[in-house]
């Protein structure tokens, strides 16, 4: 299973990104999939996540700015930002929880992350 976030790099403040996250491989069931960062000497954190009906929650510091979506039928995920500010440099990782067979567990996958600098 590989999670591979793309859409990071340089955003003037004020300005809307959009991130995207896909995953690819063999997987039996796909639940959860969500978007976390780390800012800069700070711990991860939840920006939301979506259960596979697409059903969406977002932490209380990213409901105004942040909007998700999902597309099942291409197991993806995105994360668009408006309105961009400084405190939103981080390095921006996906999340997917799911089965890799119908025998096995719950298991968590992550992606490398993608970085985001925004600059004033």
């Amino acid at each position: 299973v590989h999670v591979v976030e793309s859409g990071g790099g340089f955003v003037q403040a004020g300005g809307t990104l959009r991130l995207s996250c896909r995953v690819s491989g063999d997987m039996f069931a796909i639940g959860d999939m969500g978007w976390y960062r780390q800012p800069p000497g700070k711990e991860r954190e939840l920006v939301g996540s979506t259960t596979a009906r697409s059903y969406i929650h977002y932490a209380d510091s990213a409901k105004s700015r942040f909007t998700i979506t999902r597309d099942n039928d291409e197991n993806t995920i995105s994360l668009e930002i408006s309105s961009l500010n400084i405190e939103d440099t981080a390095q921006y990782y996906c999340k997917v929880s799911g089965f890799v067979s119908e025998f096995s567990g719950p298991a968590d996958f992550w992606g490398k992350g993608t970085l985001v600098i925004v600059s004033t």
